[in-house]
């Protein structure tokens, strides 16, 4: 006596799309990210507060933004009374080609073995520049090549509240507006307030 196996329609599609889930791979991936932060750095603004990170802006002359590698920086003599200093970083365009700067530069100050330090960046809202440039709003300033473009800083080297002493940096790094990268310079300063520097817009040097 022969006995045939029936096998319902449902089970048997069942079974089948089983299959097919068992050996089908998976579309699932693992990715990762890594973020990189500086965590003691701060720039705030008196009106507002901007993010900018592009290296290859252009500017409708078509002419591009100034990157670190077209560049070299230095700071100027301070001066300052009542516990207010102020100094001067130049910035020069040693390339070949012309470029351009608007806005502000960033700052971290650095100890000799290059740790960071407290640096807090205020944009705008100066004490104490006497460079009357300083006090104009931002504007495009155009470097031909071996040309120069300068900003004004200040900081109180007195402690407030509870502080007895403030960090003195040897070096800075200085980084062009509108860019990431940047320059490493010699420069020493004992800023208050967290490392408090006032800085203004970038503006054309008159002695280069």
């Amino acid at each position: 006596m022969k006995f045939t196996a029936r096998v319902l329609p449902g089970v048997a599609a069942l079974a089948v799309a089983l299959g097919l889930a068992g050996c089908s791979p998976s579309n699932s991936t693992a990715g990762s990210s890594t973020t990189t932060t500086r965590a003691n750095v701060t720039t705030t603004s008196a009106s507002s507060s901007t993010t900018s990170g592009s290296t290859t802006s252009s500017t409708a002359a078509g002419l591009v933004t100034c990157l670190p590698n077209q560049l070299t920086a230095e700071a100027g003599m301070s001066n300052g009374a009542a516990g207010t200093i102020e100094m001067t970083i130049t910035m020069t365009n040693t390339s070949t080609v012309t470029c351009t700067m608007d806005g502000y530069a960033g700052m971290q100050l650095l100890s000799a073995s290059g740790a960071s330090l407290p640096t807090n960046v205020v944009r705008g809202g100066g004490m104490g520049f006497t460079n009357p440039a300083a006090g104009q709003p931002a504007a495009l300033v155009t470097l031909a090549p071996n040309r120069s473009a300068a900003f004004s800083l200040s900081y109180e080297d007195v402690p407030v509240g509870t502080a007895t002493s403030c960090p003195t940096s040897a070096k800075s790094e200085i980084t062009p507006p509108n860019d990431t990268g940047f320059l490493i310079i010699a420069f020493q300063a004992d800023a208050c307030g967290g490392g408090t520097i006032h800085v203004s817009p970038v503006y054309a040097n008159s002695a280069g």
